[in-house]
């Protein structure tokens, strides 16, 4: 099957199966290795990437169901204005360990951002939900996103 997307920017035209998946055309035909592969099947968001604009389980996305839309990997949030902010919060907090799961965490929250939906810190909490580490314990990512949205970690 034809597809063509636009990929952090960019449009990309290629031929695919149609049982190929989003996770598996990013990481193997376009180097873009990010959205990690872990439980194949939408629980952890290591896969995660941005679907104009909402976040989506690359590991459960067909390539083709992207013909059309805009694509944004970790690799393409890194370029953006705001990732220094969200790097710097992340940083100061102790958000991140072994990194696994961070490409994931901040395309999320990028995108809840985005959409004003971070009003408390139990909004942060159940946005995150979905979002798995294995690491931190939660409790620096909660109070990197709450200082990003501008409320109370409390």
């Amino acid at each position: 099957m034809n597809l063509e997307l636009r990929v952090n920017g960019e449009t990309v035209v290629r031929d695919v199966p149609a049982e190929e998946l989003l996770l598996d055309f990013l990481r193997n035909r376009l180097d873009l290795t990010g959205a990690k592969r872990s439980c194949d099947v939408q629980v952890c968001g290591a896969c995660t990437v941005l679907l104009d604009g909402q976040p989506v389980s690359a590991c459960c996305t067909l390539a083709v169901q992207a013909d059309g839309c805009d694509v944004m990997t970790i690799e393409g949030l890194a370029e953006q204005p705001e990732f220094v902010l969200l790097e710097d919060a992340f940083m100061r907090h102790a958000a991140l360990q072994c990194g696994f799961c961070t490409g994931g965490m901040l395309l999320t929250v990028s995108s809840l951002l985005a959409a004003g939906d971070l009003t408390s810190a139990e909004a942060v909490r159940s946005s995150l939900a979905g979002n798995l580490c294995r690491c931190t314990g939660y409790k620096g990512i909660v109070e990197a996103v709450c200082e990003l949205a501008g409320v109370s970690a409390e």
